[in-house]
């Protein structure tokens, strides 16, 4: 069984009782509800971190395990996209531009050049607008080859860590600085391959893809069924994909491209074919020569608005982006060793003394953080003048709009913590943190950090529920009654957020 205690040093274990520190009787209660949140049965061969503050003061009003470090999942976007802001700037915007090798006319004699720095919202329809600026200059042809430029970032696709399985979906799709979304959830580096029943019971499901492409092989086992079982799955290190099992209706899933480089230049050679401008040369990947002029360009949204689908999504490619576009614009190098450079010495400046981070996006299971560290950054950050745009991204909980409430929107529904608590979702197998601010029923606002690691049954992201609630009910001087965060029925979508189960909605 789990217990806590009042104050960083009266965490249990400490030989320091709690009664010993004499704190007001509303911070005493808080102190005997939380651990009866973490006493159950759950936790009892994992391990639990939890550290409450006052966020104006920084007050201790609850810690266990504050300086242990935990795997934090995606509570490490917390770090990487307070460091990307600070570094980059609200208004930071990614580019991709097409550039010629010679002076443009109806015929291009040499080279057309396509060059990104890693813009994740980049659609199809993006491609297809760069394409159509390149017609209506009047070119028809191209003698020379198209060259996909993807060196803004270096050409390491994968995190060192990331498990091999998880490699053929979205949520670990391939960073590159030359990628594509297939709609506006921004998952770079994926496909939306789709399934519909065909003609007739037996018969082959129809397949398609958004967008349409061809850079797919696809080998189409799934027949039409009374009910829907299929499963569409990208096998290892190739883009051929499989579809197997019975179709009643619409199924689908987004699907991870191996090299979104090639990919991408692919959609844009096919754009250029609709708008009438052949090329004659091969796809080759390389950077542009010196001297390439311009054609067409496109500028991203701004940080201040990628932020929302980011964090309310929990995009773990927004986040690997960010990272090497911070080693690029601090050392030149797009890769995540210069971006986790910045990443950690931006924490080490603002709270967190103890990290451990091997990528943005906390899919990498040597990831450690504290729940100190964690809550102590959530305190450093309210003092900085982009807080509020990067605050109003975090998921909040119990808003049903999914770019409100995020991978929040189905948790803490009803209750005082609803349109109240905005906080980072964490989920990994046997890994879940909840990390943010709540106002207690005081007005006092409050920071917090839950993190658990190691259970083998049942998630435990309802026992988060409960401690944020907890925290909206809590009065310094007057106890409340608990019974309400006792009845929280676990979330949805058990140990993954749900914006890993597409097409879920969250």
């Amino acid at each position: 069984m789990l217990a806590g205690a009042v104050l960083v040093t009266g965490v249990a274990g400490s030989g320091i009782p709690a009664s010993a520190l004499d704190p007001a009787p509303g911070v005493s209660d808080l102190t005997h509800d939380i651990d009866q949140i973490l006493s159950d049965p759950r936790l009892t061969v994992a391990q639990a971190g939890v550290v409450v503050k006052s966020a104006e003061t920084g007050e201790d009003l609850y810690s266990l395990h504050s300086g242990k470090l935990f795997i934090p999942a995606s509570n490490t976007k917390l770090v990487t996209s307070s460091a990307a802001v600070e570094t980059l700037g609200l208004d930071y915007r990614f580019s991709t531009r097409v550039l010629s090798t010679s002076k443009p006319g109806r015929s291009i004699k040499g080279d057309l050049v396509l060059k990104g720095t890693g813009d994740p919202t980049m659609l199809a329809a993006d491609y297809d607008a760069l394409a159509a600026k390149v017609a209506r200059s009047g070119v028809k042809e191209v003698t020379g080859r198209l060259i996909a430029d993807d060196t803004w970032f270096d050409d390491v696709r994968l995190g060192t860590d990331w498990t091999w399985d998880d490699e053929p979906y979205y949520y670990a799709g391939q960073i590159s600085a030359l990628t594509t979304s297939p709609d506006t959830d921004y998952d770079a580096g994926s496909v939306i391959v789709s399934a519909d029943p065909g003609s007739a019971p037996g018969k082959p499901a129809k397949i398609s893809t958004t967008p349409p492409t061809d850079y797919l092989k696809i080998v189409n086992k799934a027949v039409t069924g009374t009910t829907t079982d299929a499963n569409i799955v990208r096998e290892h290190g190739t883009n051929t994909v499989v579809i197997t099992g019975t179709v009643a209706d619409r199924y689908e899933d987004w699907i991870s491209v191996w090299d979104p480089t090639l990919y991408t230049a692919s959609l844009f050679r096919a754009a250029l074919a609709e708008h009438g401008v052949r090329v004659h040369g091969p796809t080759v990947r390389g950077a542009a020569p010196s001297g390439a002029t311009t054609m067409a360009d496109h500028e991203s949204m701004p940080l201040s608005k990628l932020l929302v689908p980011f964090m309310k999504l929990s995009n773990n490619m927004h986040a690997e982006i960010l990272t090497k576009a911070m080693g690029r614009k601090v050392s030149g190098q797009g890769t995540w060793s210069a971006g986790l450079a910045v990443t950690s010495a931006f924490a080490q400046a603002n709270g967190v003394p103890t990290a451990r981070l091997r990528d943005g996006s906390g899919l990498s299971r040597i990831d450690g953080l504290t729940p100190s560290g964690i809550a102590s950054l959530l305190v450093t950050l309210k003092g900085k003048p982009w807080f509020q745009t990067w605050y109003d991204a975090l998921p909040v909980a119990g808003e049903s709009e999914r770019f409100v409430g995020g991978t929040l929107s189905s948790r803490m529904a009803g209750t005082p913590a609803a349109g109240n608590v905005h906080a980072k979702t964490g989920s990994l197998t046997s890994v879940s943190a909840l990390s943010g601010y709540v106002t207690s029923a005081d007005g006092e606002p409050l920071v917090f950090s839950v993190i658990s690691n190691g259970y083998l049954s049942g998630s435990p992201k309802d026992l988060e529920d409960k401690i944020a609630i907890r925290l909206a009910e809590f009065k310094r001087s007057t106890a409340v009654d608990g019974a309400s965060v006792l009845r929280v029925n676990p979330p949805a979508g058990g140990d993954l957020e749900c914006s890993w189960l597409k097409p879920v909605q969250c």
